[in-house]
């Protein structure tokens, strides 16, 4: 059954079921600017989900490199994170990093029974992204560390410790009633059967470009580079299909002295982007921007300073689905903002693996201190193959959402952060990956019926 615009709400507080233990703008909004200096040719036209007439559009995502400061940031946080689950995974963790011209600030709540060395685990990290020495604009080795550590809010930690329902009935003998929401939010996910990956094509390129720029830098093959870079990639959209690559944009760092047209353009177009071009839609006509300021010498934290948590539409779907605004990294599980929007993406790429909808975002909103749930949504944009209701439904008695089941469910106690720090975090391979299961499909359609 397909409807032109099926959403369905619930407000009410999610009772789990017998699940086992524990922006979207619609089509995509086109877009007709261009960058000052760029030729200009004909583009599809400029129109938003309301306009009757063309189907038409742009959509544009972005992603950066592993040594973009912003990615530096996230990865030292998850690091940090990593290295105190590796001996406590029940530790509390809300770890941020700045980073800028010569210095790290390490600062933040972390409750945990062990003791790691977070001066080496930064600099081992800032080493391992390829910032080694003077020459890169930043070096691991020498750059200064500053870490303000305090523990958690005692009284954050009452409420998360014995959520608001065991507080008011008493103990439970249920063991995932216990643990109470790190916070209050929203979080959202998303899944489209565009991509094998069931991610938008937009966000998924600019990863890949992204991640090969840095391979190719790694292993020598384009020696010349250095660790800070940006990709974006445009695709034109025809009645909600992605059916062209309309642009590509790479900004990379580069050693002093490099010739721009003769060398890395030409390299870049032949070792990151051409490779990764799909072959089942259109790129014969696909406009290549390599560095349009000209040389990027000068990057990473000595240009820009970065913080955690300021790529979160990188993290996630490139602007294709909304987002609740809380970052992931350098927060362990209890903090739904990270396992409640890991969850959501489980919940929506097994709904789209099932044939229930062919692209669906799902929200989900808690109360600090509160298990569960205080309200679930249901977006399927008119690709449902079943009743939305009938589809939310399946989803409250397959999944249970209560975070200590999230947890549970999706073994997030594991370390293995840092590798989800860069590249996105959703989309991918890898046992750190257990959000991307699609182990759940046929008990959804079974619960409805289907």
């Amino acid at each position: 059954m397909r409807s032109s615009h099926a959403c369905v709400r619930l407000a009410l507080l999610h009772r789990p079921g017998r699940g086992s233990s524990p922006n979207h703008p619609g089509d995509p909004a086109g877009t007709g600017g261009r960058g000052a200096g760029v030729p200009a040719r004909r583009r599809a036209p400029l129109v938003t989900r309301s306009s009757p007439v063309s189907r038409r559009t742009l959509f544009t995502s972005e992603s950066v490199t592993e040594g973009h400061p912003d990615k530096m940031a996230d990865q030292i946080s998850d690091s940090i994170l990593d290295a105190i689950f590796t001996e406590d995974p029940e530790a509390r963790i809300a770890c941020e990093t700045l980073v800028t011209t010569g210095q790290v600030m390490v600062a933040g709540e972390i409750s945990t029974s062990t003791w790691v060395d977070i001066n080496d685990t930064v600099r081992s990290r800032i080493l391992e992204i390829g910032y080694n020495s003077a020459e890169m604009g930043f070096d691991g080795h020498t750059c200064g560390v500053s870490i303000a550590i305090d523990q958690q809010s005692a009284d954050i930690a009452g409420g998360v410790d014995t959520a608001l329902e065991v507080r008011k009935t008493g103990a439970a003998e249920d063991p995932y009633a216990t643990l109470g929401a790190g916070d209050q939010g929203m979080m959202f996910g998303y899944a489209s059967d565009e991509t094998e990956e069931l991610m938008p094509l937009p966000i998924h390129l600019a990863h890949r470009m992204a991640e090969r720029l840095t391979a190719v830098r790694k292993s020598g093959q384009v020696p010349y580079l250095r660790p800070d870079g940006k990709t974006q990639v445009t695709c034109v959209y025809e009645d909600g299909r992605p059916v062209a690559i309309d642009t590509v944009v790479l900004s990379t760092q580069h050693k002093d002295g490099i010739d721009l047209e003769t060398l890395l353009r030409p390299d870049i177009e032949e070792h990151v982007i051409r490779p990764l071009l799909p072959e089942d839609i259109d790129t014969e006509d696909v406009r290549i921007i390599v560095n349009p300021t000209g040389k990027f010498v000068l990057g990473g934290p000595h240009a820009d300073a970065g913080l955690t948590g300021r790529k979160i539409i990188v993290d996630t779907y490139g602007g294709m689905a909304r987002h609740g605004g809380g970052a992931f990294s350098g927060k362990d599980p209890s903090k739904v903002d990270r396992s409640a929007a890991y969850a959501t993406r489980w919940v929506a790429k097994n709904i789209v693996s099932a044939g229930l909808a062919s692209r669906c975002e799902l929200q989900v909103a808690y109360a600090i201190g509160v298990a569960n749930p205080v309200s679930l949504m249901l977006e399927t944009f008119g690709t449902e193959e079943a009743d939305p209701e009938q589809i939310l439904k399946g989803v409250r008695e397959v999944f249970d959402l209560r975070p200590a089941a999230i947890i549970d469910a999706l073994d997030l106690r594991k370390p293995g952060y840092a590798e989800c720090a860069a590249y996105g975090h959703f989309g991918r391979t890898g046992p750190r990956f257990t959000w991307e299961r699609i182990d759940r499909a046929d008990a959804l359609k079974a619960a409805i019926g289907a």
